[in-house]
């Protein structure tokens, strides 16, 4: 029975016999066989990205993916399935570059003018400047009346991108302490900035 996996579809086949380890035909698991050949990947797509970083980032997504994979498979060629498993994630990567691009350059034409063919800057001005720079003095007035811990968590969330399970493992606190330390921040700024 044939399984399509990234549009290796010939080169996979699921093995019912085999345990749950992915393998190769000489029982080699994938993931060995990554291993042994990732400086090779790694050069090849630095070639067709022109970018080291971004080939190890790739690299790194196909070690991801097979990580990922559950069930019995055997592989009939898997420096094959590396490579074409490897060349479907950067197509994704270049096909979702590419929509960003486009995304990005939408907005950027509704959100800008134009005179002829140059892009003409849109400064907010000085009394702008002035009304965000108070808002802001309002917003670091407001956090500073909060608990301490209420800011800290506050702090971890909004401003350094960690969850709310980040916090809670972070603090030793709950997850429920760490909603209710947000809500009780948020509900304060809310009530200051009207």
């Amino acid at each position: 029975m044939e399984t399509a996996s990234s549009g290796a579809a010939s080169l996979v086949a699921v093995n019912a016999t085999s345990s749950d380890k992915i393998e190769s035909e000489d029982g080699q698991s994938l993931v060995e066989t990554y291993l042994s050949r990732r400086p090779d990947l790694v050069r090849f797509f630095t070639q067709r990205l022109r970018s080291a970083a971004a080939a190890e980032d790739l690299v790194q997504d196909i070690y991801v993916r097979l990580a990922a994979q559950d069930g019995a498979v055997a592989i009939h060629n898997p420096v094959g399935y590396l490579y074409r498993l490897g060349s479907n994630l950067m197509l994704d990567r270049l096909r979702g570059e590419r929509r960003a691009a486009i995304r990005e350059s939408a907005w950027l034409d509704s959100h800008s003018t134009r005179i002829g063919l140059e892009q003409v800057a849109e400064d907010s001005g000085a009394e702008h400047a002035m009304v965000a720079k108070q808002r802001l003095e309002t917003v670091i007035a407001a956090l500073r009346e909060l608990p301490e811990q209420t800011q800290r968590v506050f702090r971890m969330h909004k401003f350094d991108g960690m969850s709310h399970p980040e916090v809670a493992q972070a603090l030793g606190i709950s997850r429920s302490a760490v909603e209710k330390h947000v809500m009780a921040a948020l509900k304060l700024l809310s009530a200051r900035l009207r």
